[in-house]
């Protein structure tokens, strides 16, 4: 019995080696010290490692993959699954939703993956290199997702090797313009197929790759500049039926051709995207043959009309979007057009916002499905009342904002909806605050701005804000306070409660808000909600216009998400605390008409972010720090005016390359302006591509991240007047220095600034002449140099500014006659006062000599002048030659022949005593007669 038992082992023992050999394996010292079942073949083991070592693990994900003892198996590693029978990796999955991993490389060893099915590296950045070709050795891949890799160089035309393929998406990746996709039809196995942001656009055969893969169910070429099908092309189709959802949103589809391919599959299509192309005409009728269709996305295009009989035929229709197209006509036709018969039963989603559809809004009562309305920004009107939606038990998600509709809804009603999204800003609903909003109990986005509210908060309103993300009540009268606000927001939230009659201080529960705008109202207070902890969440705080007091609390360092602060006008005082430097994202800060004393904190040097810096109308002292040029070279708006600065402008300025408003007036500046001026290449560029000046901000917080886009405003002195300016604010590229201590000439160099709207140097002790190339800066509206020590003539180049609108000279030492054209004389007079030695027109001084020729002569010599282009410079020179010739021929010979000269005095005598003679005798006639 023993030697059959022993004979047993060493039977066993000899199996289990034989299995492991059979499997690619090995098995040394490690393994046998140890208890570990090894099921990793070991050469596809190392070819993981080696995939390992081109990755940087940014989160330490792949801790499980090692070479010790306990993480031999690499079938138990994480992202890895291998075949329960033979031990070969069969999956590698490594998708980066979570930005866990950098990419470097991809090792060649994953070629000894022979048995890889599955591989999935989505997201991985590989910052732009080039796919390997071992990707196309890898033969017995199904599924590859090498989406949002960021590869870059030629297009991997490789993978047309794996005819295996049934997914492929290599979307998001940075390859060069591909030119052909004639590896495409090899993968006859494909049903999914999404190459999303490649440039395709030389690819004019498209649709023929995409008819001959039998079984693609999904095609997804969004964002790949895909020209036009060209006719031709289309003939050679022998399509799949199976083709079920096709995006091919984002491109430059304009032709009716792309419908004629579509056509193809009307029996399968359940999904089409036409979004963002350039498809333009009335909506075609293909769209009615397509009997499966149940999504349809056309938003921003050129459709046209409002008749289209298509859509009635679509009885699974359950989504529809025409948003941001050229629908015209009545609304109600349209919606009765569109789904007059089976349609109506099946519609869950519909858009038509952004459009010119017109009246009211029609009857949905037999819309029983309808989830999703969105009608906003069209041109209805009329009034609308709860019998409008008595019938929608299933809406979720409603705007109809930017119309001119009144709702005209009893104070009792209650919906049979449950409403997540609710859009009505502009619909006119006041004065009393809408009661049936009491009964929606889960709304997330609440939109009742401008809508003729003029009623107190209600006491159970913030009780349903729980789960609000979006509240917009701006521009309404709603009064009351925050007293009894007691909510804790489960996001958060942007609150814009700004242009109303709120009043009392800032509860600190609202400072877990990401967006905060209170702009607008009676708060009062002080702003130490701040330091709450929850405080950490906002990004955009827009406190603005209220009836704040003291001192900003120093405990901003925690406000790291901050990118707006906006705190003008209150009556804030103190010192602007030193832990603004500390809020290093802020990209605007705007303090303007406060009560702030001290120095700009030098800690602002840490916030190289910011744009926009507006102080004025303060009491800040102290010379204007340097480092605004040399830290804050992003500025875009700089104003310090309305302070008691002092000192010079330090030249550091002119780092400022980016700036377009550029503000220090009334101040004790003194000193000379600095010449390097020219420097300041934003405003050395004619033109502005908008009218507003649009900031947009990235909010990020731990959980969500938002972006927004702003409009920046600024006020300032304009044409003799203050004025707020913010949605034409964009091409008004300005320098104001005035009412300062400046001295010296103004620098030459202010002339190469040639996209300069407006520029005030004015009460100032400026000397010198105007420079005469002056008239460069031909996108002048406004000029002030007045009370100033300017002299000299006023440049004519000042004629050739055509869009001058505004111009003050007076009070200066200017002198001469005012240059006539047809710009000067039309302003008033009075901008030209004070200039003593200043005359000619619109002054009713005149020139010297213009009193000599009197008014008439004056104006006929300046006409003839004007009209006469015979008088050139050459005439002047042949007068002068001709009259030095006569003046020597005739005065040359008298001064130097002594006969000619007595000759000539002898005529001169006998013609004298003649003229004696005859004009005796003249007189005695008259006499005698």
């Amino acid at each position: 019995m023993q030697g059959h038992g022993r004979c047993l082992k060493l039977f066993l023992a000899f199996a289990l080696l034989l299995l492991q050999y059979t499997q690619g394996g090995e098995v040394d010292k490690s393994q046998r010290d140890t208890n570990v079942t090894i099921r990793c073949i070991e050469r596809e083991r190392q070819a993981l490692l080696a995939f390992k070592r081109g990755l940087v693990d940014k989160s330490d994900l792949l801790s499980s993959w090692g070479s010790e003892a306990q993480k031999q198996d690499c079938c138990r590693w994480v992202g890895v699954s291998c075949s329960n029978q033979t031990g070969h990796v069969l999956q590698l999955d490594l998708s980066n939703e979570f930005d866990n991993f950098q990419g470097k490389m991809i090792s060649p060893k994953l070629i000894e993956l022979h048995h890889l099915k599955h591989l999935d590296l989505h997201g991985i950045n590989f910052n732009g290199s080039q796919i390997p070709h071992i990707i196309g050795s890898l033969s017995n891949l199904r599924y590859l997702d090498l989406s949002w890799t960021y590869f870059g160089s030629k297009f991997p035309s490789q993978v047309g090797n794996l005819t295996n393929l049934v997914y492929l998406d290599l979307s998001g990746n940075d390859f060069t313009n591909a030119e052909y996709l004639n590896w495409l039809p090899l993968l006859s196995s494909l049903r999914y197929l999404d190459l999303s942001f490649t440039n395709l656009s030389n690819v004019v055969d498209w649709p023929e790759a995409v008819n001959k893969l039998p079984e693609l169910t999904k095609l997804t070429l969004a964002y790949c500049d895909l020209p036009s099908p060209i006719l031709s092309t289309l003939s050679y189709i022998n399509s799949s039926k199976s083709l079920a959802s096709v995006d091919l949103s984002s491109n430059h589809l304009s032709t009716s051709s792309i419908f004629l391919w579509l056509s193809n599959y009307n029996t399968s299509l359940v999904h089409l995207s036409l979004s963002y192309n350039l498809l333009a005409g009335s909506i075609p009728d293909v769209f009615g043959n397509m009997s499966s269709l149940a999504h349809l996305y056309l938003t921003d295009n050129q459709l046209e009309g409002g008749d289209s009989h298509s859509f009635a035929r679509l009885c699974s229709l359950q989504s529809l979007y025409l948003s941001r197209n050229n629908l015209s006509g009545q609304l109600s036709k349209f919606v009765q057009i569109l789904f007059s018969t089976c349609a109506q039963n099946s519609l869950e989603e519909l858009y038509l916002s952004e459009n010119d559809l017109a009246g009211s809004l029609p009857d949905l009562t037999n819309f029983s499905s309808l989830e999703l309305l969105r009608l906003n920004n069209n041109q209805l009107s009329r009034v609308i009342s709860e019998t409008h939606f008595s019938k929608l038990s299933k809406l979720q998600h409603l705007d109809l904002s930017s119309n001119s509709l009144v709702l005209d809804i009893h104070a009792n009603w209650i919906p049979p909806f449950q409403l997540n999204y609710i859009g009505l800003g502009s619909c006119k609903m006041g004065p009393d605050f809408p009661k049936w909003l009491q009964t929606q109990k889960d709304f997330s986005y609440l939109d009742i701005s401008n809508a003729g509210i003029s009623d107190i908060f209600p006491s159970w309103f913030w009780s349903l804000c729980r789960n609000v993300k979006f509240m917009n009540l701006t521009s309404n009268q709603i009064r009351g306070t925050f007293a009894n606000l007691i909510v804790e927001f489960s996001y958060f939230p942007i609150l814009d409660l700004s242009s109303n009659k709120l009043e009392g201080p800032i509860p600190s529960i609202l400072s877990k808000a990401s967006y905060l705008d209170l702009s607008y109202n009676k708060l009062s207070g002080s702003i130490s909600f701040l330091c709450s902890s929850a405080a950490i969440s906002l990004g955009f705080l827009d406190l603005s216009r209220n009836n704040f007091s003291g001192q900003v609390p120093d405990c901003l360092t925690h406000l790291e998400n901050l990118v707006l602060l906006d705190l003008s006008y209150n009556a804030l005082s103190g010192k602007i605390p030193t832990t603004i430097g500390y809020v290093f994202r802020i990209e605007t800060l705007k303090l303007r008409s406060n009560r702030f004393v001290g120095q700009l904190p030098s800690s602002l040097t840490n916030c190289t972010r910011l744009e926009v810096v507006d102080v004025g109308d303060n009491k800040l002292s102290g010379p204007i720090p340097e480092w605004l040029g040399v830290s804050l070279k992003n500025l875009v708006i700089l104003m310090l005016s309305s302070n008691h600065l002092n000192g010079s402008l330090p030249s550091q300025l002119c780092h400022l390359i980016r700036i377009k408003n550029l503000d220090f007036s009334m101040n004790n500046i003194s000193g000379r302006i600095p010449s390097c001026l020219n420097n300041l290449t934003a405003l050395s560029q004619k033109g502005h591509s908008s009218l507003t000046s649009t900031h947009l901000y990235n909010i990020s917080t731990n959980q969500h991240s938002y972006l927004y886009d702003y409009d920046n405003d600024a006020t300032f002195m304009w044409k003799g007047g203050m004025r707020t300016y913010k949605s034409t604010l964009g091409p008004v590229k300005r320098i104001d220095l005035s009412s300062n201590k400046l001295t010296g000439e103004i620098p030459s160099e202010i002339t190469h600034l040639v996209g300069l709207v407006s520029l005030n140097l004015s009460r100032n002790q400026l000397t010198g002449e105007i420079t005469p190339e002056i008239g460069k800066l031909q996108s002048l509206d406004s000029l002030d140099l007045s009370r100033n020590h300017i002299y000299g003539r006023i440049p004519t180049s000042l004629n050739g500014i055509d869009r001058l609108g505004f111009l003050d000279l007076s009070y200066n030492n200017l002198s001469g006659k005012i240059p006539v054209g047809t710009q000067l004389q039309g302003f008033d007079p009075s901008f030209f006062a004070g200039n003593l030695q200043l005359c000619g027109p619109p002054l009713k001084k005149m020139c010297a000599d213009e009193v000599e020729k009197g008014p008439s002569e004056q104006t006929d010599f300046i006409n003839q002048e004007d009209k006469d282009e015979l008088i050139t410079p050459g005439f002047y020179i042949s007068m002068g030659l001709g009259f030095a010739a006569g003046f020597w021929g005739v005065c040359g010979t008298l001064i130097f022949s002594r006969s000619w000269r007595y000759t000539y005095l002898k005529f001169l005598n006998g013609l004298n005593d003649w003229l004696f003679v005859r004009i005796a005798l003249l007189k005695r006639q008259l006499k005698d007669a």
